[in-house]
Order: C-alpha cells, then structure tokens, then sequence
C-alpha cells in the first residue's frame, strides 16, 4: 500500500509542485524551478519504490515543460536552453530517485537485522537463565509466531510423526523429497515442521501454522532456524524431557 501511495505521489507531487510555480515562472529562473521539482522527486522516492522515484523524475520532466517553459501549456520547448534543462531534470531526478529508494532499502535491512539480532539475543539469554526449559519452548514459539509471521506454533517433544512440509536448515522449505520454491508461491498448506536439534540428536520440532499472505523472507527463515538450534541446545543441556 505504501508503494502504491508513493507511486501515485510520483505522478501527482510533481504537477502540482510546478502547478505552484506557474506565478512565479516569470521571475523565476529555470535552473531553480528544475530543483524545486528535483526536491520533489527526492521525497518521492524517499517514501517509496525505484519504480515510483522514475515515475516522479519523468512526471517532474513533463510537468516542468508543460507549466513552466515556452509556449506555456503544451509540451512543446522552443529554447534550446529550456531542452537541455528538462533533459538535466530527467536525468538528475532519475539518478537521484534511485539513490534515496536504495537509501530507505539500506534503512530497512538495517532495522531489520537489528530486530533478528535482538530476537537471538534475547533466547540466548532466557535459555541461560531459566531452569525450565518450557519456558524457553513457549518463548521460542512467540518469537515464531512474530517473525514468520505465523497464526500458530506449537512444539512437540519426541519422536517424528509423519512427513509434512519441512523448514530446514538453509531456511529453504522441501515438501517430501521435493524442494518448494516458497518464495515464489508462498508457504505450502498445512503445518509446516521445524526441527530443534542438540548434540547432534533430533529431541523435538515446532509445528508452524502460517498465515494468509507471502512467506516470511529467507533472512528471517534462518533466524528461526537458529532460533529452533538454541531451543535444541537447551533441551539438550536439560537432560529428557518427559513430555509428549
């Protein structure tokens, strides 16, 4: 939705910026009326895509021939001068767009990984310090549930029941012997299992029940692989566990 929005300022913001400027056109230099509409195209991509940042430099372009250089209200430009400033807005709003969408990327991984970093963090130490190792299973499951954005979870001690959709190890998701391109078509249906190893033996898996919508990205698959390894590691250091 916010992609949408940004897209649909991109073709909007520009006309009306250079809407704003049809008073002052007279007085106001081209130069100046091209970076007022470059300022525009920067905050459009800013809160949006690369594909809205281009929308906004080729509407700036446009709107910029149309309203402020001659003969006003066509598209048509009998300076050369006047060209070889819409072709400069084209270009520096187009270069600029891509810079700022890829800037606000760069913020969001970062975020992001800062978020997954914490969610490690914060199981490492609850599994050091509890003695129940319940309480790290029913945390690991609320961390699940947020990170891959999960309707339910739910851990199962023991033995393997079974053969559904698994999550392995390289955050892919194979489905019997077959590899499930999840990215591209989403989470296969049904509970989807994710194994909780220690010591090298299998000693339980959460049982993930996805929601309505894309998977969870690759990055945070394997955080809930090792998310699920940590939960292995403690119930390993816990000794048997005699639940079913």
């Amino acid at each position: 939705m916010r992609d949408l929005l940004a897209l649909a300022a991109g073709l909007a913001a520009p006309c009306l910026a250079a809407l704003a400027l049809v008073p002052f056109r007279t007085g106001l230099s081209h130069t100046n009326a091209a970076l007022v509409l470059v300022v525009v195209v920067v905050a459009v991509s800013s809160l949006g895509s690369r594909t809205a940042g281009a929308v906004g430099a080729l509407s700036a372009a446009a709107w910029y021939d149309f309203f402020l250089t001659r003969p006003y209200g066509t598209f048509d430009i009998t300076a050369s001068a006047d060209i070889e400033t819409a072709v400069l807005l084209l270009a520096v709003g187009l270069i600029v767009s891509q810079l700022a969408a890829r800037a606000r990327r760069l913020e969001v991984f970062h975020v992001t990984d800062a978020e997954h970093l914490a969610r490690i963090h914060r199981t490492a130490e609850l599994a050091g310090s509890v003695l129940s190792v319940d309480t790290v299973v029913e945390h690991v499951c609320r961390e699940l549930t947020g990170l891959l954005g999960l309707r339910a979870c739910r851990f199962e001690y023991g033995t393997l029941l079974g053969r559904p959709p698994r999550l392995t190890e390289d955050g892919s998701v194979t489905v019997g012997r077959r590899s499930w391109d999840v990215d591209a078509v989403g989470w296969p249906d049904g509970e989807i299992e994710l194994r909780a190893c220690g010591n090298g033996r299998y000693l339980g898996r959460f049982m993930l029940t996805p929601a309505p919508g894309p998977a969870a990205s690759h990055q945070a698959r394997l955080v809930a692989v090792t998310l699920a390894d940590q939960t292995g590691s403690a119930l390993a250091q816990a000794g048997p566990v005699g639940q079913g």
